[in-house]
């Protein structure tokens, strides 16, 4: 289960879906179809968060729904 937040768009210039995780830098993925946009998603987050262990680095904690007061 992706627990991240994604941000998911349309590129005319690479004619496919984009996806950002703002929390996990550089962490992005394409695809075809809005599904499979965030298919691949979730293999690049899970590859990202196993680099970033390899590596001895910090792994950012999802941070969820913001809520306004």
């Amino acid at each position: 289960m992706i627990k991240y937040e994604l941000i998911i768009y349309w590129s005319e210039e690479d004619r496919a879906f984009i996806v950002e995780v703002p929390e996990l830098p550089g962490c992005m993925a394409d695809g075809e179809s809005y599904e499979q946009a965030v298919a691949n998603i979730k293999t690049v987050i899970e590859q990202w968060i196993e680099t970033a262990r390899e590596l001895g680095k910090p792994i950012p904690e999802p941070k969820g729904k913001l809520m306004y007061a």
